[in-house]
């Protein structure tokens, strides 16, 4: 007897288990962050499929519900292969990767981050470019799952809904451009494309939003297992402040 399932999945992480086979991490709708063992995963005809970032239609076998059990898989988009050829969507898809597999507790479902997570690897197809601004929306919701979600609806002083321009660093909640202004620099400037996803964003808005997330991510979310960020989503921070640098003033 024992004890499966089947379910759309993503890689977020491996690690080689003696010579052959790999201890492999995937994030579920239903299962969130469950891990398993991939027979032979590091071979020659395995070794593309299981690489951060993939997405899979993923298999799970164990003979008890607490063992690691054994994965095996079919590839449906191969974004880890993709990604390589662009430094910025490889960028995106480590950080997001990574912030998924150390954030998110184990074998507890997060159905909103897997769907949005799987929609952010789709925009990487477009180019780096295109899943920037998704990726940093994944992490304000993946802030909110875990319980520190950010307040942008309203302005925290006034309750305006309207011309919005800064987030408090200590409460996370939106402040509009009146009741900021005597204290503007101890503030984050707040980039329009967090609340409307149609608004327009570059390197230089990207900057802005991964500055508030990872404030807050850095301070509760991982503060709080006295962690730090993992290091893809410096790397990530640190590329995306090198564009802001160099985009032309307008």
């Amino acid at each position: 007897m024992s004890i499966e399932w089947t379910a759309p999945a993503i890689c977020l992480a491996i690690r080689p288990m003696g010579d052959a086979d790999l201890h492999v991490t995937l994030l579920t709708e239903a299962h969130g962050r469950h891990a398993g063992l991939a027979r032979g995963g590091q071979s020659r005809r395995q070794v593309a499929l299981w690489q951060p970032g993939n997405l899979l239609e993923a298999r799970w076998v164990a003979r008890l519900p607490d063992q690691l059990g054994a994965y095996t898989a079919e590839p449906v988009h191969q974004a880890a292969a993709f990604a390589m050829e662009d430094p910025l969507a490889l960028a995106v898809l480590s950080a997001a990767t990574a912030m998924a597999d150390a954030a998110l507790p184990e074998r507890e479902p997060h159905p909103a981050v897997f769907h949005a997570l799987v929609g952010v690897v789709r925009d990487l197809a477009r180019g780096g470019a295109a899943g920037v601004a998704p990726y940093l929306r994944w992490e304000a919701l993946l802030l909110a799952e875990l319980g520190y979600g950010l307040d942008l609806a309203a302005c925290a002083v006034t309750g305006a809904r309207e011309g919005l321009t800064h987030v408090s660093p200590r409460s996370g909640r939106a402040v509009s451009a009146g009741a900021a202004a005597p204290y503007a620099e101890r503030l984050f400037p707040l980039p329009a494309f967090l609340r409307d996803k149609d608004a327009p964003s570059g390197p230089a808005e990207w900057a802005q939003a991964l500055a508030i997330t990872g404030h807050f991510l850095e301070r509760d979310a991982f503060g709080q297992q006295h962690r730090p960020l993992p290091p893809a989503r410096e790397r990530l921070q640190d590329r995306v402040a090198a564009l802001a640098l160099a985009a032309p003033i307008t």
